[in-house]
């Protein structure tokens, strides 16, 4: 098949290519530092592709974002929090492959829907005491690197799990999105064999529809990049809380 036959073989509506569009020009503006929508890009292409279809399509992009967020955040990345987590996580998409054919989407999407929008709560709750201490317990660790790594491979929905984290840590908004940016690039490489040999969802067809989208992840980086050097620390940490909350309620209701 040429390559104009491949992106017609999708037989995509107008309307569907400009929901593809916008979810990929988010996607850029999510791996830019504006945290909280990934799930928002989920939910367009999952109701465009279907839900495990999408998760391949999904991937090299997210790839390819990080590659840009990796280099532009490169020097904020704190490496004591990656290497704490990276483990875990790799646990999580194990299982997460395992078992990726079996369980209920549904399901699983609703009960990690109110884990997100319990955890927000305790985290509004976390940012508004008057105590600057964070987290220090191991079960913490473990147990948000596991679940990130797991909802990364059924569904790419492990921002919510990671911003929550990195709240905790309290992070600057800098060191935030450099650890995130690194953590999810060396995750996301890591999962790709995966997505080709086993669940068989990255295809030389899926990779022709990439080439057309990455434009617009390109122009959502950096048009993301330069917003959020407008944003304090203050109003990032509230930002990112306030949209989590809305992607959890979004999960519940897809």
């Amino acid at each position: 098949m040429t390559y104009l036959e491949i992106l017609q073989s999708y037989n995509l509506t107008a309307l569907q290519w400009l929901f593809i569009g916008i979810a990929v020009f988010l996607l850029g503006l999510s791996k830019s530092g504006i945290k909280g929508i990934g799930i928002i890009i989920v939910v367009i292409l999952a109701f465009v592709f279907g839900e495990k279809a999408s998760t391949g399509i999904l991937l090299p992009m997210l790839i390819c974002a990080d590659v840009f967020a990796v280099i532009y955040y490169n020097r904020h990345a704190q490496w004591h929090i990656i290497k704490k987590l990276i483990p875990w996580m790799i646990v999580g998409v194990l299982v997460g492959v395992w078992i990726g054919n079996d369980i209920s989407e549904l399901v699983f999407k609703r009960l990690m829907a109110i884990i997100i929008i319990v955890s927000v709560g305790i985290m509004f709750y976390t940012e508004n005491r008057k105590s600057n201490t964070v987290p220090t317990n191991k079960a913490f660790g473990i147990t948000t690197g596991f679940l990130a790594g797991f909802t990364t491979m059924i569904g790419n929905l492990a921002g919510p799990i990671s911003n929550i984290y990195f709240l905790a840590m309290r992070f600057p908004k800098n060191e935030f999105i450099g650890t995130a940016a690194w953590l999810f690039f060396i995750i996301n490489v890591f999962k790709l064999p995966f997505h080709i040999f086993v669940w068989k969802t990255v295809t030389i067809n899926t990779l022709v529809l990439n080439s057309v989208l990455v434009p617009a992840v390109i122009f959502g980086f950096f048009l993301g990049a330069y917003i959020v050097k407008l944003i304090s620390n203050v109003n990032y940490r509230r930002f990112i809380l306030i949209v989590t909350a809305i992607g959890g309620i979004i999960m519940m209701f897809k």
